[in-house]
């Protein structure tokens, strides 16, 4: 990265003084190095990186109903995933669904049952805390759909107080205004399961003594009606009113298109569990699955239901006297990631290790269809998934990262890798929102109406355009030099733009939050070099007001809740990498905010090269779902750091694979959106 001018020479000249006046330059390459060997050394044999993905506790507690569903709790499970919901159990009594943060009802109540169901005592302390919590937080009437859908499925709940998901909906074709596809793919994996559960309600009754009848507030035993909105004409009261429809609907004898629905819904079932390890490849959607396949007539010991139900196993934790279950495993995701953070290291873009990870990478391409086909017709399949395989579902932000990988590997078959590049950008492209922005499985699945559904309130149930994704795309498109004029481009950054909060920064919808919104969307405008832009400055002055005082950066899940707590918390390692990031991107790399982050990263650090993060700073769905990487508190600060160091020394700039935007002419839907 040779300086650009004279000015820019002397500055790093003088950066390099006084880095080196203070030593940091020397414990700068310990610590770079150090980090590069641990993460060496956790590379599996076959090439790629898996760091656990921590979830909240109602995994476990869906996991103990589940298990006892099939008939499978066995007394080793239940006491380890009992133990696991014992010991996180808060001082008031609840549960939360990150950690730092309060009581959380649907968590609490989850946790409570589960442990009814492993045998806890009511009368015991811990559970007379917990109903303490459950009646200060609202009772069982104030639990969310999902929650109640659980209970109903024990037999503890009658199915009318749970939404109703009628199965003739998959008969909506695409161009309905409301079908599977307006939702979003995660939604639609978990929904149409449902479809088959809700049609047959089965009822796998907990024992008798496993009841929530002490948990409802009001004394009566009932759970209100979904809230009507105050307006008398809005999409709330529409989707409550079909809700009463499709609940009349069920009561009637004769239902003329539900053989067909449920015929219909089987087959997407079945056709989607294939090409994949579980359906969407995530928890809840797998759990659903069973769920169906059982509420079908598939017994427990079925090939089809033991193959699901051994994908589901894959996600447990043993340790110790605990069991823990991870929402998904996230391989693609660290791969990418840390290929990416070694590469800025200087690993050498020949070395082994990247070698094997590309090859890895390059055999998990997805070469064959998906749902993203139904919004987005007449395009290769070329992009990536985030886990093992879910093909199905390729998403934008595992692509991108993995594009930014590949392209700087020194990969043995160059004709294979430029292949593989060529139809993940193609792809990528294809993939651009009517707003310019980019969102992370489907096309254009931007319909809000959908929010308002009574079964919405996972609050995930569109897939817009979000800066962070839209960050990462134009990051990638400024690494392959595409020049910002580029109506792509143009297009995507006018997105940025508009999404920039009045303060500068953007929100962060896949990490948390703010933070994570503004780096990314820093180090797009900085690969097309618009980092000097009135909105990258507004957005680095704001980095550096919300700094904390140590030079860290830390910013809690609450912030979902209540922006006005952005990026107010304890600094954590990958939230402070991020901010210095952000930066290093549009900032002066002598300003005393970047030295001070560096020093936070450095002083962290431990001997064997890890950094410590207790933090919950990844996003499943924001307000009601949240993640904890357990590699992001070491590959983020490893890139941040080595960012800074080739800023500061004018390392020179990686060679890449790349193509020009003549190389991929906008596709019919984007000359539409034009």
């Amino acid at each position: 990265m040779k300086p650009r001018n004279q000015a820019e020479a002397e500055t790093r000249q003088g950066v390099q003084s006084t880095y080196a006046d203070v030593r940091l330059d020397e414990n700068l390459q310990e610590a770079i190095q150090r980090a590069m060997d641990h993460l060496l050394s956790l590379q599996a044999p076959e090439g790629y990186w898996l760091g656990e993905l921590e979830a909240d506790t109602t995994l476990e507690s869906d996991y103990i109903f589940f298990l006892h569903v099939l008939d499978k709790l066995d007394h080793r499970r239940r006491v380890k995933l009992a133990n696991y919901i014992r010991r996180r159990q808060l001082p008031d009594g609840g549960w939360n669904i990150y950690a730092g943060g309060p009581s959380e009802l649907n968590a609490t109540v989850k946790a409570y049952v589960a442990l009814k169901l492993a045998g806890d005592a009511p009368g015991a302390p811990h559970m007379a805390r917990a109903r303490c919590q459950i009646h200060e937080l609202g009772g069982v009437e104030a639990t969310n759909s999902y929650t109640r859908l659980y209970l109903a499925l024990g037999g503890v709940l009658p199915w009318s107080y749970v939404p109703a998901i009628p199965p003739e909906l998959i008969l909506l074709p695409s161009w309905f205004f409301l079908n599977i596809y307006s939702m979003s793919s995660w939604t639609r994996a978990i929904v149409v399961p449902l479809m088959l559960v809700y049609a047959r309600k089965p009822k796998w009754d907990l024992p008798p003594n496993v009841g929530v009848q002490e948990l409802f507030r009001d004394a009566s035993g009932r759970i209100p009606a979904f809230e009507w909105d105050r307006r008398l004409v809005s999409w709330r009261n529409f989707f409550l009113l079909l809700d009463r429809i499709f609940k009349l609907h069920e009561m009637l004898p004769w239902k003329p298109l539900r053989k067909r629905a449920l015929s219909r819904a089987r087959q997407w079932l079945l056709e989607h569990l294939e090409r994949s390890e579980g359906l969407g490849a995530i928890y809840p959607a797998m759990v659903n699955s069973v769920f169906a396949l059982r509420s079908l007539g598939c017994s427990a010991d079925d090939p089809l239901t033991t193959r699901e139900i051994g994908h589901l196993a894959q996600f447990e934790i043993e340790e110790g006297d605990t069991l823990r279950v991870q929402p998904c495993v996230s391989p693609v995701w660290d791969t990418a990631i840390t290929m990416f953070s070694l590469q800025e290291a200087g690993l050498p873009p020949d070395h082994p290790a990247l070698i094997k990870a590309a090859t890895w990478l390059l055999d998990r391409q997805v070469l064959g269809g998906g749902d993203w086909q139904v919004n987005n017709p007449g395009v290769d399949p070329g992009g990536w998934a985030f886990e093992f395989r879910n093909d199905f579902y390729p998403d934008v932000d595992d692509t991108g990262f993995v594009l930014m990988a590949l392209q700087r590997v020194d990969y043995p078959d160059p004709g294979r890798l430029k292949e593989a590049l060529r139809r993940g950008t193609a792809w990528i492209l294809s993939m651009q929102n009517r707003d310019g922005g980019w969102g992370a499985f489907d096309r254009d699945n931007d319909s809000t109406f959908l929010t308002r559904v009574p079964f919405a309130d996972h609050n995930a149930m569109i897939d817009p355009s979000t800066g962070d994704l839209t960050g990462r795309v134009l990051e990638y498109l400024g690494r392959l030099h595409w020049p910002a004029s580029d109506p792509r481009i143009q297009r995507g950054v006018r997105f940025l733009h508009a999404d920039q909060t009045a303060e500068g920064p953007w929100y962060g919808r896949w990490g948390v939050n703010y933070i994570y919104g503004t780096s990314g969307a820093l180090r797009a405008l900085e690969a097309l070099g618009l980092q000097r832009g009135t909105e990258s400055q507004r957005a680095v002055a704001w980095l550096r007001a919300v700094q904390n005082p140590d030079g860290g950066f830390g910013e809690s899940c609450a912030s979902y809740d209540d922006p006005g707590l952005k990026a107010r918390m304890h600094s954590t390692p990958s939230q402070t990498a991020w901010g210095l990031i952000g930066l290093l991107a549009a900032g002066d790399i002598a300003e005393p905010a970047v030295k001070q982050s560096v020093s936070y990263l450095l002083d962290q650090q431990r001997e064997n090269g890890m950094w410590s993060e207790p933090a919950f700073t990844g996003t499943g769905f924001p307000r009601v779902f949240y993640l904890r990487y357990h590699l992001y508190r070491n590959v983020f600060p490893l890139y941040a750091l080595a960012r800074f160091r080739n800023l500061v020394y004018g390392a020179s700039e990686i060679q890449a694979c790349r193509f020009t935007p003549e190389q991929f002419p906008p596709q019919n839907g984007s000359r539409r959106h034009q």
